[in-house]
């Protein structure tokens, strides 16, 4: 069984970068960049709450 990692921003940037790269500078809004960009987000939020 795998181990769940939470997302970081960092993570996310990295993704966001890459697949802005492929698509020409854009990123739709329901794509993986935007989830991944939401859940750092929210998991950023969640650890400064502790």
């Amino acid at each position: 069984m795998s181990k769940k990692t939470p997302m970081t921003g960092k993570d996310a940037s990295r993704i966001q970068r890459a697949a802005s790269q492929q698509s020409g500078g854009k990123v739709g809004k329901d794509s993986f960049a935007s989830r991944a960009q939401r859940a750092a987000a929210k998991n950023g939020a969640a650890g400064k709450k502790k």
